[in-house]
């Protein structure tokens, strides 16, 4: 691979339950590889043509209209590891009511009072997609109407990203890795996040909350 960064120590990391659920490590090192991808795009940016990133936390217009978000079985892994555990109090209980009464079309099931509820461990589509200068307008979708202010994510970043989970789906000799990258292997697995069944996550929610009380 062409890429070969260091893990900041930014890196989210949670050792327990990294201990206890070997792929988790994975799927942070590749979020680790594309949030620096994205901040090299975004710096390099802003030094060659004074662009600003016009996302800012409360900005979920992304959210709400995007209906062919690209989500990874490692992803979903990690998603549905984050929503059980790590959520807490009215979020987690929002969130809950949410996927339960998710419908195909309707806003990110994960969006909580214009906030992502599983902000740490959304998905790479989300954590790559970012918009310069002018904040979206309602029901805007400037991938569409003004392709120049999205950022483009760099290839080999997201390769490299990719290349780090593939042992979650089996995939651990050197060579196969580069096969798998070269020909694609990985896209073949994606979901998109409107098509999912997230009743049942809402269902784990639940039964987790009720062992936990005891």
């Amino acid at each position: 691979m062409d890429v070969q960064p260091v893990y900041p120590e930014k890196r989210l990391s949670f050792p327990e339950a990294e201990a206890k659920l070997t792929w988790l490590a994975l799927l942070l090192d590749a979020h680790s590889i594309v949030d620096q991808g994205v901040e090299q795009e975004l710096v390099g940016q802003a030094k060659a043509e004074g662009r600003k990133l016009a996302c800012r936390k409360g900005c979920a217009n992304c959210c709400r209209i995007h209906a062919a978000v690209p989500v990874y079985p490692l992803e979903m892994a990690g998603m549905a590891w984050y929503c059980t555990e790590e959520t807490t109090g009215e979020t987690r209980e929002a969130l809950v009511s949410q996927l339960e009464a998710f419908q195909e079309g309707n806003p990110c099931p994960f969006l909580v009072d214009d906030a992502c509820a599983i902000h740490a461990l959304r998905p790479m589509a989300c954590r790559q997609f970012n918009v310069f200068d002018t904040p979206c307008a309602e029901d805007e979708d400037p991938f569409y109407n003004r392709r120049q202010d999205v950022l483009t994510p760099s290839d080999a970043f997201k390769n490299r990203a990719f290349w780090v989970t593939l042992p979650f789906y089996g995939i651990v000799d050197e060579r196969d890795k580069e096969i798998a990258i070269k020909e694609n292997h990985i896209h073949r697995q994606v979901r998109v996040l409107q098509q999912c069944n997230w009743k049942e996550l809402a269902k784990k929610m639940r039964q987790f909350d009720e062992q936990r009380r005891g």
